[in-house]
């Protein structure tokens, strides 16, 4: 396995473990302890969070899936564009949307990793 494939699976993996990890601290978790009153605050509030952790375990598993079945895919420039557009978005999101700092730094470590994937191409 070449450095290029180890970072893509670092990043994937990364996007994906901490995409659950934020659903269910910061659904899950709050939804239960019931944190927000009901209301259209906490409305938005779990669907923002929801769709956002979603999005990212989905788009990891993916692009997980495909990295292993087909590496030689991720490798092409159109596949490194959509993913880091992807990683763009998920931190303008978590830093104009979110008030907590820790979506912003998994979204800017994911694309720390994959500007490096790109580069080890």
């Amino acid at each position: 396995m070449n450095v290029h494939k180890t970072l893509l699976y670092a990043a994937y993996g990364w996007l994906t473990v901490l995409g659950v990890l934020h659903f269910l601290i910061d659904v899950v978790s709050q939804y239960l302890r019931q944190v927000h009153e009901p209301g259209p605050q906490a409305t938005l509030h779990y669907g923002l969070h929801s769709a956002y952790a979603l999005g990212q375990v989905a788009f990891g598993l993916f692009a997980l899936s495909l990295a292993r079945r087909h590496p030689e895919l991720l490798s092409h420039s159109h596949s490194m564009f959509i993913a880091l557009a992807a990683a763009v978005g998920w931190l303008l999101v978590a830093w104009l949307f979110m008030e907590y700092r820790e979506p912003k730094a998994v979204a800017a470590i994911f694309l720390v990793l994959l500007t490096a994937a790109a580069v080890a191409r």
